[in-house]
Formats: structure tokens, sequence, C-alpha cells
């Protein structure tokens, strides 16, 4: 049996940035499956790497000082991850209001069984680097967000 690509896979949303996870035991906590902290640190890194991929590098955001912090992340932990599994995490910049929030979305999958482990959803505001606190977003920042906002079906 064929496992479906990350293209081929019934996302919640259309366009998912996606990065190819294997579960290392590390990754497992006493109960034996992926623990919630790695989760996280899954949704963060791929999150780094999809508003790179967009342009908003963190020297983009060290130039203009300001940059997204998260305010508000919620997971559904739907099924367990465990050691050796190979999974897929999708996301999508799903929200923005032009001034200083934004949203993004997660799907991680396991193509091997078709489950979709967690959907989760984080809220962000701009910042100033500096003095950590809400800021208008950057023009040229926020075109950046739009052009990579998802284009809901």
């Amino acid at each position: 049996m064929t496992t479906p690509s990350a293209r081929d896979w019934q996302w919640q949303l259309p366009d998912p940035f996606t990065a190819n996870i294997t579960v290392t035991p590390a990754d497992t906590d006493r109960l034996g499956h992926a623990n919630n902290v790695v989760y996280v640190q899954w949704m963060e890194d791929i999150s780094w790497a999809h508003i790179e991929s967009l342009g908003m590098t963190w020297e983009l955001h060290q130039a203009h000082g300001k940059a997204m912090a998260i305010v508000r992340t919620e997971i559904d932990y739907l099924a367990p991850a465990h050691a050796g599994d190979q999974l897929v995490l999708a996301t999508w910049l799903t929200d923005f209001d032009g001034r200083l929030r934004s949203s993004r979305q997660f799907q991680l999958v396991r193509p091997a069984d078709g489950r979709t482990l967690i959907t989760a959803q984080c809220r962000h505001v701009c910042i100033d680097i500096h003095n950590q606190k809400p800021v208008r977003v950057p023009p040229s920042v926020c075109e950046l967000i739009r052009a990579g906002l998802v284009k809901k079906t």
C-alpha cells in the first residue's frame, strides 16, 4: 500500500505548507507517546520555516524591530504519535487584521493509518522587539502576510 504524499492528503484547508516529521524516542514521554511539548516545538519550527519561505526572515524582523508573538495557542489532541511514526505537519496563515493580529492553523497527520493526530490554532500580535509592547505591523510585512494567507474555498 502506498501512503499519500502531502499533496494528496485531505487537508482541512487548501495549499498547506508542510513538513515531514519522524517521531524519535526522545520525543516521547512516560506514557510512550509524543510529549505535548514536542508538538508545540514542531509547530514553532514549521511556523518559522513557513514565514521565512514567504520572505519574513528573522533579519527582516530585526531590521523593523518588530515580530509576531504568540498570545494564544489551542491544541486538540485527537490521537497519539509514537516513536518511529512518520508524520506530516501542515500549517496555514488563516487571518490577518491588517494592523496587529494574525492567526495560523495546524494539522498533524499520520498517513500510514489516515489519522489526524492534532489540530491547532495560534493567534499572534505584532510586538516591538525591544520593549515587547504591541505595535502595528510594518507595511512591507503586511504585504507578505497577505500574500501568504490561505485562500479558503
